[in-house]
């Protein structure tokens, strides 16, 4: 017997939009997902169009119920997580883009940044934030674009500009302009969000002159984001009443909603994130401290890294220097790569996140010999995203005063048993693979159908099956392995006594 309700999630990611169809039981029914263009100028700055992304969502909404065959009027809430701090500017009244989103990876405002920390407010930021100032997060972003787009500045001193994240874009024309809302996990991650009083903070506003009514309101993630019925595309209109950043998405989706349960979630960059409770742990080694979500008035504190590449390092190795046509091809290579092999490659492409938060690091390549093939590079590719998130959960573990005991991971990259394998042999502790993979998606319409009564969480979260991946690796070559990753970092950055 067919299920009579339905969960819409949607995933708005970096790399395309995804529609996913949930049943009663929160079984995963359907899935339609389509690329977005990515737009990289000379400069390396990347941008997406988001009309683009807001008719591929319609499309995708289409797409997923045509594809499972069901009643589209009976889909009864909506929930949706989103590729983070990328952020735009859009006309109020009438809904339009002043410019394209900038996207998480862009370093444009670097320079703002810049003037900024010597204007002496990189303290402040960081205090109140949680957050290290960088061009990564959304207020150098939006605060680029009032500086360089014509008549912007004078727009949204007249209260004429909205400005966010992806979420608030697509709540916003999901229900006609009537919603221009975020919730706490997006707003954490602008820049521009006091985490301790948890309000807009002011004083940091004016600090990258962005007037602070441009904002959204910030709601409870499962609070109600008004109702969309998609253009039409229903016979009524459905609430919208889960929202959450990708990354928290995946924490709620992974069920770690205890202190000190971790996960990483594996996409074009990587998110790294331990629920750290109630209180906030402010870092003093390079990650950040965020909100995980805030549900009925209630927030959880998260630490987190961030990772400019991972899986993009994979869609190089295709798209760039084409070494491989496939991203099942990393993985054969390498396994059959040369086990004694010492290349390292540090991915810093467009600079490198956390821990090191240089925007100015450059990639590197280091340790090849005569014997150095293909497959060794293919494999250092790889194992590179193993290290840079090895990076980041030695560092929560140490600050945290957690002994981290299993790692739940998520996305793409971690069908790719040698990655998943030398992850944990590189941690020293089990990885954990769900026999799901969009958890950003499953996170937000999972909040949604648990706020809406659908679905009860214990029951929900139990019926999950992981794959187990153990360590194996002698510790005295693990420990030569990671000190090689080190001296090949050092190498990459711009300031290589950071």
């Amino acid at each position: 017997m067919m299920s009579d309700k339905y969960i819409l999630g949607i995933d708005q990611s970096t790399s395309g939009t995804k529609a996913l169809l949930f049943d009663e039981d929160g079984g995963l029914i359907a899935r339609s997902d389509l690329p977005h263009d990515q737009l990289i100028s000379e400069q390396g700055w990347v941008e997406h169009n988001p009309i683009q992304i807001y008719e591929n969502t319609l499309d995708v909404v289409r797409e997923v119920v045509k594809q499972a065959g069901i009643d589209k009027n009976n889909i009864v809430g909506v929930g949706i997580s989103n590729q983070r701090e990328t952020a735009m500017v859009w006309e109020r009244h009438t809904g339009n883009p002043v410019y394209n989103a900038i996207v998480w990876q862009c370093a444009r405002g670097e320079a703002i940044c810049n003037e900024i920390e010597r204007a002496g407010h990189k303290d402040i930021i960081k205090s109140r934030t949680g957050l290290h100032l960088s061009p990564y997060f959304s207020g150098a972003k939006l605060s680029w674009i009032l500086k360089n787009v014509d008549g912007t500045r004078e727009e949204a001193e007249k209260g004429e500009l909205c400005c966010g994240t992806m979420d608030s874009w697509l709540v916003y024309k999901l229900t006609g302009g009537v919603s221009f809302k975020t919730d706490y996990s997006n707003a954490s991650r602008t820049q521009l969000f006091n985490i301790l009083e948890l309000k807009w903070d002011e004083e940091i506003c004016k600090i990258f002159e962005i007037p602070v009514e441009m904002l959204p309101e910030v709601c409870d993630s499962n609070g109600f984001y008004g109702e969309t019925d998609f253009t039409g595309f229903l016979d009524h209109k459905v609430p919208i009443r889960g929202v959450l950043g990708d990354s928290h998405g995946a924490l709620f989706g992974q069920g770690c909603l205890k202190k000190g349960m971790i996960k990483a979630t594996y996409g074009t960059g990587s998110s790294i994130m331990m629920n750290i409770g109630k209180e906030p742990v402010f870092s003093q080694k390079g990650i950040v401290t965020s909100l995980a979500y805030s549900m009925n008035g209630e927030v959880n504190y998260v630490l987190e890294g961030n990772i400019n590449y991972t899986g993009a390092v994979i869609k190089w190795l295709i798209e760039n220097v084409g070494l491989i046509q496939s991203a099942r091809e990393s993985e054969e290579l390498a396994k059959a790569a040369k086990k004694e092999d010492k290349t390292y490659l540090v991915p810093g492409f467009t600079g490198l996140g956390a821990p090191y938060w240089d925007s100015n690091a450059t990639a590197h390549i280091s340790g090849m010999t005569r014997t150095t093939g293909k497959a060794e590079i293919v494999k250092a590719a790889v194992e590179s995203i193993a290290y840079q998130i090895g990076d980041i959960v030695k560092i929560m573990s140490e600050e945290s005063g957690v002994t981290i005991r299993e790692l739940r991971v998520d996305g793409g990259p971690t069908r790719n048993e040698y990655l998943m394998q030398f992850q944990s042999d590189l941690l020293g502790i089990g990885v954990q693979v769900p026999d799901v993979e969009e958890l950003s998606g499953i996170g937000a319409a999972y909040l949604a159908g648990i706020t809406l009564g659908i679905y009860e969480e214990e029951k929900l979260f139990a019926r999950m099956e992981r794959k187990s991946f153990n360590p194996v690796m002698n510790k005295r070559i693990r420990e030569i392995r990671y000190q090689g990753w080190k001296d090949a970092v050092l190498c990459a950055l711009s300031r290589p006594g950071m």
